[in-house]
């Protein structure tokens, strides 16, 4: 049976609602910082997370997230673990399922996060690795 969607469609609705690391690095510098939420276990939480983010484990976003969000237009992303888990996509359909209209998935996750070299926030406080060559951005180089 073939697929009434469009390449071109699929993609457009995959940009829509995605982000990666560095974009949503990009935007909470420049002031448009999303609700960020960590869906994973406490057990993740606890091993770090992204600065700013709000605990909401998987299981409790249906009944958490209207005190955390209660507009439906509120801009949210959403991640777990890494690439190879999907509650971050679970979580994002029960919130657009939900009506909230403006949720996105990061990318790769609070790994790729962390291998960006981007800042994580643990119990001994905030610190950040070396960018890993496979997963960072290059930077472009200018003339």
């Amino acid at each position: 049976m073939p697929n009434p969607m469009s390449a071109v469609d699929f993609f457009a609705a995959q940009l829509a609602h995605q982000t990666d690391p560095a974009d949503l690095a990009a935007a909470r510098a420049a002031g448009g910082a999303p609700l960020v939420l960590d869906v994973r276990s406490a057990a993740g939480w606890g091993q770090g997370r992204i600065p700013g983010a709000v605990h909401l484990p998987g299981a409790q976003v249906r009944d958490g997230i209207a005190e955390l969000a209660p507009d439906l237009d509120t801009p949210i992303v959403v991640y777990c673990w890494g690439p190879g888990c999907n509650g971050a996509t679970k979580a994002a359909h029960t919130l657009a399922s939900m009506g909230y209209t403006r949720v996105q998935v990061l990318i790769g996750g609070f790994e790729y996060w962390a291998r960006e070299g981007l800042a994580v926030v643990t119990g001994s406080g905030r610190s950040r690795r070396d960018p890993d060559e496979l997963v960072a951005p290059v930077p472009v180089a200018t003339p």
